[in-house]
């Protein structure tokens, strides 16, 4: 009888495969919740991670065009730039030079709580970042990973989300300690996977999904960055990086492709302006709509 008890220390916390009786981690049968709570003055309704295989295919790109588009299709929206070591999202917004406010509220048992509020873009989009902590923005950030995935789990906890209907999560790249503890500690509703059509795009791919898989996430679908060039001249689509197998990869996997992101110089020189929100473009109206509907389906 003595194995049919395991401890809460030893559980993987996977109830539904396991047929271990006395589990501490049980009740009535249905998964222990483990995620870190939210401040107590926050809310946020939706959690959708933005992750990829590898560094470099633009998820910072990909999570400000959604955030701002979904901004603009009139939901409140979040980012939460979990790319600790190497945040872009500010300069994107045209934030660098902003720098997070801290304060204190009463909880409902009396105490005082100190929090933090994140910095809103022109456009209304909330966004903490570890630039907003830093005192000058160059300052690196030299952490190991435990430390890096304590300050993520405190801008979920100890930031005061103001009524978000989605967060969007830029992730640090591969399936290390930082996307570990994202989907272990957030009640994350669903993953974008961002690749680039190099000859490695399947087996990054397939890394990210695969971990998505077995921590039991949703993937809404697959993106893919510096898809193409389009020709000033005649229009033609040129790729530069040989023929893109992205829908093979998207039919395999039983995923929708949600966009094809070009190489475009205006794109570029918006976003480094930090005005990324004043772009009109309707390449990720698809991954808008598989967002929105998380929440239009209820």
């Amino acid at each position: 009888m003595a194995e049919d008890n395991i401890s809460s220390e030893n559980c993987n916390h996977k109830c539904d495969g396991c047929g271990k009786d006395g589990c501490p981690s049980r009740s009535g049968g249905a998964q222990k919740d483990m995620h870190e709570r939210l401040h107590e003055g926050s809310r946020v309704k939706k959690v959708i991670g933005i992750v990829s295989g590898k560094g470099g295919v633009g998820k910072s790109l990909v999570t400000s065009l959604i955030a701002s588009k979904v901004q603009k299709d009139g939901f409140r929206t979040a980012i939460l730039d979990a790319d600790i070591t190497g945040p872009s999202i500010p300069t994107a917004f045209g934030l660098g030079q902003e720098r997070a406010e801290a304060g204190t509220m009463t909880t409902s048992d009396g105490n005082a709580s100190e929090f933090i509020k994140p910095v809103c873009s022109a456009g209304g989009v909330q966004i903490m970042s570890m630039n907003f902590l830093l005192q000058n923005e160059t300052d690196p950030v030299i952490w190991r990973g435990p430390v890096i995935s304590g300050a993520v789990r405190q801008f979920w906890t100890d930031v005061v989300w103001d009524d978000v209907d989605f967060m969007f999560v830029d992730c640090p790249p591969g399936t290390g300690d930082v996307p570990l503890t994202l989907f272990q500690s957030l009640p994350v509703d669903g993953i974008i996977v961002v690749a680039s059509p190099q000859q490695l795009v399947r087996v990054i791919v397939e890394k990210a999904v695969n971990m998505a898989n077995m921590m039991g996430i949703p993937v809404l679908g697959l993106i893919e960055n510096m898809s193409y060039v389009r020709c000033p001249d005649c229009g033609k689509e040129i790729r530069i990086f040989g023929e893109s197998n992205i829908g093979g990869i998207a039919q395999d996997f039983g995923l929708p492709v949600l966009a094809r992101i070009p190489i475009e110089q205006n794109m570029s020189v918006t976003v480094d302006n930090g005005e990324i929100e004043s772009l009109d473009v309707d390449y990720v109206n698809d991954a808008a709509d598989a967002v929105e509907s998380l929440i239009k389906k209820i």
